[in-house]
């Protein structure tokens, strides 16, 4: 269970739901959490509070989204394409939370996000991929402690 955990375990655990080690420290150290909801709110609060070298750090942690399988391989050469364009641009991986969306879903959901965030400016979407950040932390957490009612189809 995640409260009793060591603590070197739980940040692990953490770690892998959002890259910054600040953000993983600062969760494990507040344990433990009396319920799933004070959980997630305390997650969002580490979120909101991180710094631009912990954001930095978290979107480097991220690699460009998965598309499910079976999915053609030319929606995969389009993925890749956007992507390396969006990184280009702002220099760090496309973020977005697909919690809630069928995976058959997924190719539009994340081609249709790129195209509309290349026309942000670098602040703006900095803003914006630090919201993603917080919300696809919060869905991985949730996964994480095996909260069913967070909305998933993965």
């Amino acid at each position: 269970m995640f409260n009793t955990a060591p603590g070197e375990a739980a940040e692990a655990s953490l770690l892998a739901c959002c890259g910054s080690r600040r953000w993983a420290r600062r969760v494990a150290a507040h344990r433990p959490y009396p319920t799933v909801d004070a959980l997630l709110a305390a997650a969002d609060e580490a979120g909101y509070d991180l710094s631009r070298a912990d954001l930095d750090e978290a979107l480097a942690d991220e690699a460009a989204p998965a598309l499910p399988p079976g999915t053609p391989p030319a929606a995969h050469t389009a993925l890749r394409a956007a992507h390396d364009v969006y990184e280009g641009r702002f220099g760090h991986a496309f973020v977005i939370c697909l919690a809630g969306h069928h995976p058959a879903e997924h190719l539009d959901q994340v081609l249709g996000g790129i195209r509309s965030r290349l026309g942000n400016d670098p602040d703006e979407e900095r803003a914006v991929s630090a919201e993603e950040m917080r919300r696809l932390t919060r869905a991985r957490l949730a996964r994480l402690i095996g909260h069913t009612s967070y909305p998933s189809f993965e």
